[in-house]
C-alpha cells in the first residue's frame, strides 16, 4: 500500500508539472503547442477554459480508444482530469508573466517543454497507464500499421489545423513545440537515467486486483 501511495503521488506531481509546463508554453506568447491550439480554439467556440476543454477532449478520446480495444489505467483517468485542473489553476493564479519579447517567449517555451518532460517522467514512472492522447497514437499505430512517429504527427497536425480554424493561436512556438518536445523528453530521461520502455503499465483491472490483494493481507 505504501508503494501504491508513492506511485499515486508520482501521478499527481507529474500532472502538476505537466500543467505548469503547458501554462508556461501558453504564456510564452509565441504560439501554442499543437494540442493547446486545439483546446484554445474549441474553448473560444464553447466559451470554456483551456483546462476544461482539455478534460472534455481527453474524455472523448478515452471513449474512442476504449471502444477500439485499448486498455486504460488509473493514470489515464487521473491524467485526463488533473492536467486540465492544474492548467486552469496555474493560469488563474497568474504567477507566470506573459512574455512581451519574442526571444524571452522562446526561452519560456523551451523551459515549459522541459517542465512538461519532467512531469512526463513522474507520470510514466507511476506505471499506471498512458494518457488518452498517447493511447490514441497507440491505437492509430496498431490499426494503420504506420510508424508511431507518423501517427503522432498526423494527430497533432489535425489538432493544430482544427484549433487554428476555431481561433487557436498558431505561431513559431507551435512549430518549435512540435519539433523540440521529443528532444526535451529525451534529454530529461537521459539526465535522470530513466528508461520508459522498462516500465510495465497496469490497467484498471490489474490495479483493482492489487488493491484487493493488499486489503486482504491487511
Amino acid at each position: 500500500m505504501k508503494r501504491f501511495i508513492i506511485r499515486l503521488l508520482y501521478v499527481v506531481l507529474g500532472q502538476m508539472l505537466f500543467g505548469l509546463g503547458v501554462s508556461m508554453t501558453i504564456m510564452a506568447n509565441v504560439g501554442y503547442a499543437p494540442w493547446e491550439v486545439f483546446h484554445a480554439g474549441l474553448g473560444n467556440v464553447m466559451g470554456l477554459t483551456i483546462g476544461v476543454v482539455s478534460i472534455i477532449a481527453g474524455a472523448v478520446i478515452l471513449i474512442i480508444v476504449t471502444a477500439l480495444g485499448e486498455k486504460i489505467g488509473l493514470g489515464t483517468i487521473l491524467g485526463m482530469t488533473l492536467t486540465g485542473v492544474f492548467i486552469d489553476l496555474t493560469l488563474y493564479i497568474g504567477f507566470i508573466p506573459l512574455a512581451e519579447e519574442f526571444y524571452i517567449g522562446v526561452i519560456m517555451l523551451i523551459g515549459g517543454l522541459f517542465v512538461i518532460s519532467l512531469g512526463t517522467y513522474f507520470y510514466i514512472k507511476s506505471a499506471f497507464g498512458a494518457g488518452p492522447r498517447d493511447n490514441l497514437m497507440v491505437v492509430m499505430t496498431r490499426k494503420t500499421k504506420l510508424p508511431v512517429g507518423l501517427c503522432r504527427g498526423a494527430v497533432e497536425a489535425l489538432a493544430t489545423l482544427i484549433g487554428w480554424l476555431l481561433g487557436g493561436m498558431v505561431g513559431y512556438g507551435t512549430i518549435i513545440s512540435a519539433v523540440a518536445v521529443g528532444f526535451c523528453i529525451q534529454i530529461t530521461f537521459r539526465i535522470l537515467r530513466f528508461d520508459p520502455t522498462a516500465i510495465k503499465h497496469e490497467n484498471l483491472a490489474e490495479t483493482f486486483k492489487l488493491l484487493v490483494r493488499n486489503d486482504k493481507r491487511s
